[in-house]
């Protein structure tokens, strides 16, 4: 599903956020990513949503190689990849139906198919009888589920979720982490960065854990090691 070979990605003057960094994703996998701030983490989400580019190496979603992905390539690749951000992201002007839509609309989705699928989504993350409220009408959980749900309106192969609990609380946070279990059962697969330790912990997951730009640890049922 997803192959990085040898990847390094150099910052000027003197830091490669990644360093020969090879790892590979199976799809279905539920994964987490774990390591302090500044390992490389945060680089990894970016080269794989084409947000950057690698100074070196290859990076492989399916067969398709995104290593130099063009620009105008880019709207097609973060289809296959939805992706949870720890701040929402969303329209205040909004409701969560339209924040919803709105991922279709850009993408020039036909309203009769935006009125179908939008209900869909959001009545799989519980959010059935809110897809009228404003987000600073719904709870801070409430809001991450709307995410999941604008990044499921493309129906994804991966979901990559960049510390999606991070702002918020502990019953919250365990509420998305089943979410994306529910969703990784649908034969999505799942990539979690995150922190958190005792969801890590929970998870019995495989864990792979970055340091200086490395993988240093990659465990089939694994704990946060750090």
């Amino acid at each position: 599903m997803i192959t990085f070979e040898n990847v390094t990605k150099f910052y000027p003057p003197n830091t490669n956020a990644l360093d020969n960094f090879s790892l590979e994703i199976k799809p279905g996998e539920f994964l987490s990513v774990v390591g302090q701030s500044g390992t490389g983490k945060t680089t990894m989400v970016k080269l794989l949503i084409g947000e950057e580019k690698a100074t070196k190496g290859k990076i492989l979603v399916g067969d398709w190689d995104i290593t130099n992905v063009r620009p105008r390539e880019i709207p097609y690749l973060r289809r296959q990849i939805g992706v949870i951000f720890q701040d929402f992201k969303l329209l205040p002007a909004k409701t969560l139906f339209e924040n919803v839509a709105f991922a279709m609309q850009v993408c020039g989705h036909i309203p009769s198919k935006i009125n179908l699928v939008v209900p869909q989504v959001l009545k799989l993350v519980g959010l059935e009888k809110k897809i009228w409220r404003y987000p600073n009408e719904v709870s801070g959980g409430e809001q991450q589920r709307a995410v999941i749900a604008r990044a499921l309106v493309h129906h994804p192969k991966i979901l990559l979720a960049d510390e999606p609990t991070g702002n918020l609380d502990s019953i919250n946070a365990a509420d998305i982490i089943n979410l994306l279990e529910k969703i990784n059962k649908f034969g999505t697969t799942v990539i979690l960065v995150t922190h958190n330790k005792e969801i890590v912990n929970s998870l019995r997951r495989r864990v792979v854990t970055i340091d200086a730009g490395r993988v240093i640890s990659d465990q089939k049922i694994g704990k946060y090691i750090l």
